[in-house]
């Protein structure tokens, strides 16, 4: 089907702000959900997709990886997952016609919104050097050009092959070998953007990167402490969770730098009290934390409990459980002794009385659980701050015991699942091994480039190839002007893709889109129809199974064109049978179950409804795989930001009618903005102090060591009630201001939630120049 798509673009002059909401879902959000589905694919197309989603004969959502309920409702879905259905489900398809009428140089004029609403595609297409226009080509025309140019380079180390979350576990398992195979470890991924610093910090501290709760625990918690994340949005299904364990008498309290709906009170749109009632209570304490404050929050809280332990000795630390499985308690106590109460204030923006509340409330709570997201993970002390939630979470001996634990909630549906399967620059030599042993070749070993030192790599020509596996790289990047010259100076950039996005048109030299079948859409192959799995939140591995017909009979799987694609590049260099993997997907998951550890027998415990968990030994028997055999309990030197006077603090964070770099529309309803993305949430205080009035317009200006003054030009300001000294705007628009090299400690991780930055107010009626590299980074001074 090919219809005309809206024009999707809106001016400044549309945009409309309005108070915003103090609760979630409810009848908008069923309102949300469903009318633009069955507008756009259609009433039967649309049911059929919805009534399969998150089911255990059905297909996994493709946006988050909030880990499903053990009893499914009939419409297990959200809001938000019936859009990102209707995004990738939708009929519409990107005519031939299309590519000779827009240029490269059309193309990066037009908004993600714009880009997204053209369609699915349908058709492989290829821009060849010197050329401003992609073209149609055939699928075999396509891997031979691709088989050509691999081979053509000098080293494996010049390619990069980037793997996005969405990427089923079967696919990304075959992309890794391939990548191997070829000779390089370049597996840089989406995770090395989000929830690195998660994997860091928990790998040295209890041995696993993962959730240590399952879904069952959250309803038998007696304190859920929800840190830096906003569910509402980001994985609304979450909030039903929240729900129950709060009617089981759970006491929740969120710690964030905004109010945001979700956490305040919750609508649940498949209950009567959610649609004509006042809905559900949920945040009993909300914390309006600064910024980049939490490492402070967390230390305060420690050494309140340590203070209450010296007060009753014996009767607060979980001492059977800290000395059978810990380490590091003796080293923790000297180290907060010392804490200074009056910096923790001023990190935190705070009250004593305040941090003193939350203590009591863990004091007083034997099972808690400590949940949290990005709003951790992207600062430049991430790691030390998780650290800093397993601390205090060991002391009173909350893991590896029902209720309880440590659970970060990863944003995208298999990014842990692509790690799992071997997506990542540095794999252990273990894994490796296991590899050489299977497949009887031997792998790389030197580690590869994550996201970030690709970007580097590519705008410094060592590396001139790139392919992503789904994603959106240069939007998704810190740093925006950058990210998009280093892959401009690439040879050739290649996208495996179902819709466009700004990655198609930011290229190489030369580049290549290929389509492909969305997870929603029936995969037939000569063995007969396919299934995938897929690992959510909490280490459970499940079938995800296509229901509907695909949009075009041209389409690949990812499989396909990833095996494919070895073929043409690695004829018969190692002995892989790429294509039985093709045929018949039960062979890749026979031999992912000889390397992953978990997946024996991986075929037979996938197809028992519901998949199956991983092990996972702080979870299940409080084992703890560390380099000492033991939980660690860390030291973390107290790391704050002085912000200069004049200047605030900048997170970058999503609307409600997004998923990634995804734009469903140009409206944030939780937050009372309509058709407008290019604004600034800040305290009413702090713009009285600047003399900026509410509704005016300013350039946003990031400041940092290297002397680059970045720029977001004409955004509106947005009276909000935002922590002191703090202000947001939306991802990806201010990426333009997260300076590439500006990573977290460890884990690399661009720091997106603490950007030091100073407003500048503009006249009304000035337009914004375009965003360029010139424009968007001038010196300082």
């Amino acid at each position: 089907m090919t219809k005309k798509p809206p024009e999707g673009d809106v001016t400044a002059d549309d945009l409309h702000v309005s108070k915003p909401k103090d609760w979630a879902a409810g009848v908008p959000g069923i309102e949300q959900a469903m009318v633009p589905s069955f507008r756009d694919t259609g009433v039967r197309r649309g049911m059929k997709g919805l009534l399969a989603m998150n089911q255990k004969d059905g297909f996994d959502c493709m946006s988050c990886a909030w880990e499903d309920p053990p009893e499914r409702k009939t419409f297990e879905f959200c809001e938000n997952g019936a859009k990102a259905l209707n995004w990738e489900a939708t009929p519409l398809v990107v005519p031939r016609e299309f590519w000779a009428e827009h240029s490269i140089d059309d193309l990066l004029e037009k908004t993600d919104y714009w880009l997204g609403q053209q369609g699915r595609l349908t058709e492989p297409v290829y821009k060849p050097v010197g050329a401003d226009h992609y073209a149609p080509i055939s699928w075999d025309r396509a891997f031979e050009i691709l088989g050509e140019e691999l081979n053509a380079l000098d080293s494996p180390d010049r390619a990069a092959f980037y793997t996005s979350g969405r990427t089923a576990n079967e696919t990304a398992f075959v992309y890794q070998l391939f990548a191997r195979a070829f000779g390089t470890n370049n597996l840089p991924d989406c995770s090395n953007m989000c929830h690195e610093s998660t994997g860091a910090a928990m790998g040295e501290t209890v041995g696993v990167g993962k959730s240590t709760v399952r879904y069952q625990d959250f309803e038998k918690a007696d304190l859920i402490i929800v840190m830096g994340q906003n569910p509402g949005t980001n994985h609304p299904r979450m909030l039903t969770a929240l729900e129950d364990a709060k009617r089981n008498g759970a006491t929740i309290v969120a710690v964030n730098p905004m109010p945001e709906a979700g956490l305040i009170r919750y609508k649940n749109p498949q209950k009567v009290r959610g649609l004509i009632g006042h809905g559900t209570p949920l945040a009993d304490q909300y914390l309006l934390i600064k910024m980049a404050g939490d490492m402070a929050l967390l230390q305060a809280l420690s050494k309140r409990v340590l203070d209450a332990e010296a007060a009753r000795p014996g009767t607060v630390l979980d001492h059977e459980f800290l000395g059978n499985h810990c380490e590091g308690l003796e080293a923790f106590k000297e180290h907060l002794a010392g804490l200074d109460e009056d910096r923790v204030l001023q990190a935190t923006g705070l009250r004593s009385e305040e941090i003193d509340e939350l203590a009591e409330r863990y004091l007083s709570s034997e099972r808690v659980i400590i949940t949290w997201a990005m709003g951790l993970t992207q600062h430049e002390w991430a790691v030390p701050t998780i650290k800093e939630i397993i601390n205090l979470l060991l002391l009173r001996g909350n893991m590896g015991r029902p209720g309880a634990g440590a659970s970060p909630i990863r944003g995208h549906s298999n990014v842990q699942g692509d790690r799992t399967m071997g997506i990542w620059e540095k794999m252990p030599p273990k894994f490796l091994d296991a590899i050489q042993r299977e497949f009887g070749f031997d792998p790389p070993r030197e580690d590869g480039v994550d996201a970030v030192a690709a970007i580097r790599a590519m705008r410094e020509g060592t590396i001139t190839v790139f392919v992503g596996l789904g994603g959106n790289l240069v939007k998704a990047m810190s740093d925006t002007p950058v990210a998009e010259a280093a892959m401009q100076k690439t040879h050739l950039s290649v996208q495996i893709s179902t819709k466009l996005n700004r990655s198609h048109a930011v290229v190489g030299e030369s580049a290549m889109i290929l389509p492909v079948l969305g997870r929603s859409e029936i995969d037939m192959q000569r063995s007969g129809e396919q299934f995938v799995t897929v690992e959510d939140t909490v280490a459970a591995i499940h079938a995800s199974k296509g229901s509907l017909s695909p949009v075009s009979p041209n389409l690949l799987s990812e499989v396909s064109v990833v095996t494919r694609l070895a073929r043409s590049v690695l004829g018969s260099k190692v002995p892989v049978d790429w294509g039985h993997f093709e045929r018949d997907y039960d062979s890749i998951r026979e031999r992912i179950g000889h390397i992953v550890p978990g997946c024996d027998n991986f075929n037979a415990k996938v197809r028992a409804p519901g998949g199956f968990d991983l092990p996972h030994g702080p979870r299940d028997s409080r084992t703890f795989p560390t380099a000492t055999g033991k939980a660690m309990i860390t030291v973390n030197e107290l790391k704050t930001i002085d912000v200069p006077p004049g200047r605030l603090l900048l997170q970058t964070l999503r609307s409600h009618d997004q998923f990634n770099t995804t734009i469903y529309s140009n409206n944030d309803r939780y937050r009372g903005v309509k058709n407008g993305r290019h604004v600034i949430f800040a305290n009413a205080a702090d713009l009285a102090e600047l003399g900026i009035a509410d509704g005016s317009y300013v350039d946003i200006h990031s400041e940092w060591t290297d002397g680059v003054d970045r720029v977001a030009p004409r955004f509106r300001v947005i009276e909000y009630p935002v922590a002191r000294g703090c202000v947001a705007t939306y991802y990806p628009e201010g990426n333009v201001l997260v300076p590439l090299d500006h990573t977290a400690k460890v884990s690399n991780t661009p720091v997106s939630k603490s950007i030091v930055v100073r407003l500048e107010p503009v006249p009304a009626d000035v337009r914004p120049a375009p965003t360029t590299p010139e424009s968007a980074r001038v010196p300082a001074g």
